[in-house]
């Protein structure tokens, strides 16, 4: 199985594309895409959708994990967010990509084992369960490959029903 991990943004979307086969990782693409400040919103939406689409056709992934949102502070970036967020789902809807969506809680404990861990353990695992020599950067792109895993390990205790 590919899986196509996502961490949605409009400055930077962290991706990370992870094959999951017999137990075993091994990681085929992680980085991010990435877009101005001083670039039209609408042109950005269009650059996340370009950089999505061409993971997507290079990678056929079999499905996309990506994060569920949560915010309680500032609407206008949880607007802004949620755009970024709908175009990278189109996107994987037009090309026939399962959706799945986690929470920050389900990533932690899949990926660590515990709801609360700090980000650092996250991406220290991440790195591990991926046999990485680093923590791969930006922290977002951390995060998408976390987000991988996490389906992963989800949608194999599903198979093992």
């Amino acid at each position: 199985m590919i899986i196509l991990g996502i961490d949605p943004g409009y400055a930077i979307v962290g991706t990370g594309v992870v094959e999951y086969l017999n137990n075993h990782f091994k990681v085929l693409d992680h980085r991010p895409i990435t877009t101005s400040a001083g670039t039209p919103f609408n042109e950005r939406l269009e650059a996340i959708y370009d950089g999505v689409v061409q993971l997507i056709n290079t990678w056929r992934p079999d499905a996309m994990a990506i994060e569920k949102l949560f915010f309680n502070t500032n609407a206008k970036t949880a607007i802004d967010v949620s755009q970024a967020r709908g175009v990278l789902l189109l996107a994987a809807q037009q090309n026939h990509i399962s959706i799945h969506e986690y929470t920050p809680l389900q990533v932690k404990q899949s990926v660590v084992g515990y709801g609360r861990a700090e980000k650092n353990q996250i991406q220290e695992m991440t790195r591990l369960l991926l046999n990485l020599d680093k923590i791969p950067k930006p922290d977002d792109v951390a995060d998408a490959l976390a987000l991988a895993i996490c389906h992963a390990h989800s949608a194999n205790s599903l198979y093992m029903r």
